[in-house]
């Protein structure tokens, strides 16, 4: 018997007997689960759920959904029931700086990511090459202080036509507007050095360089209008020393960051993270 794969996530009030209810209704479907993660957070009293199950072909996604809406409805859950097999698609922003659209290119061109890379838009015309030998539709949309709102405007009827998941800033060198980070909320996720101290501006490593730092991180996180505050989905660090040079710290910056932006990118589209306040829960 063939079956369908979907992935069913929930947030809602903790209280007993949710996963007894849903994986009971999930058998009642005829549902077999492949994997199961769940997590109560005792500071929110709020539960997270993550199921990954096979649907028999038999039975109607709408009736699964009708099924589980009535069974959601009295636990107050926040849920989604995603195809697993749909790749998300992407909306990837950069600007003079290419390392992470390179690498989530290739994770998505070698099939190492279960996405689509729908368009790319820059605000400088470097990377067209780039995006046309993966036959990936590329937009320059310049912008300056003055045409920001519109050119923004721009960017989300993009959205909208190409019916985007996700919106990667892959080094994108622009803050986005209220407005645009409330229309992309949940749906936008960012990456960008984290050093202590914080060095803010151009040339951050060579910044860090001068100051002897020795650690160099990177964080990944979904954009808010709270400039690099919104919830973290992923971070990593490499250690670096005196006897590197501010190139070196560039290139060890740019390999943590393209990690980082792609482990944050593969855990949305692979629906493992749910957003609890200014927090994620993110199920490995």
């Amino acid at each position: 018997m063939q079956h369908n794969d979907f992935i069913l996530t929930l947030a809602c009030p903790d209280r007993t007997g949710i996963v007894y209810r849903v994986s009971g209704l999930l058998f009642e479907l005829g549902c077999n689960i492949l994997d199961s993660q769940q997590f109560g957070d005792e500071e929110t009293g709020r539960f997270f759920l993550r199921v990954h199950f096979d649907l028999p072909t038999s039975v109607a996604q709408q009736d699964l959904r009708d099924k589980f809406g009535a069974l959601a409805a009295g636990y107050g859950m926040a849920w989604h029931i995603h195809d697993a097999r749909i790749k998300p698609r992407l909306l990837i922003m950069v600007s003079k700086q290419g390392h992470c659209l390179n690498d989530l290119l290739f994770r998505v061109g070698s099939g190492q990511l279960h996405a689509e890379i729908a368009s790319i838009v820059s605000n400088h015309e470097d990377y067209a090459g780039l995006a046309a030998s993966y036959g990936i539709p590329f937009h320059y949309l310049p912008v300056t202080a003055d045409t920001k709102l519109d050119q923004e405007k721009q960017v989300l009827a993009l959205v909208e036509r190409e019916r985007i998941d996700l919106v990667v800033l892959a080094r994108y060198m622009q803050i986005l507007s209220d407005p645009m980070c409330r229309a992309l909320a949940g749906r936008a996720i960012n990456i960008h050095h984290s050093f202590l101290p914080s060095f803010k501006g151009a040339r951050p490593y060579h910044q860090a360089h001068a100051r002897g730092v020795k650690i160099i991180g990177a964080t990944a996180h979904y954009v808010t209008a709270d400039l690099d505050e919104g919830p973290i989905i992923e971070q990593d660090i490499e250690r670096v020393d005196h006897g590197m040079t501010a190139q070196e710290f560039t290139r060890v910056g740019s390999d943590v960051e393209s990690l980082v932006l792609s482990r944050a990118v593969r855990w949305h589209v692979e629906h493992r993270i749910l957003l609890n306040g200014n927090k994620t829960v993110v199920f490995r």
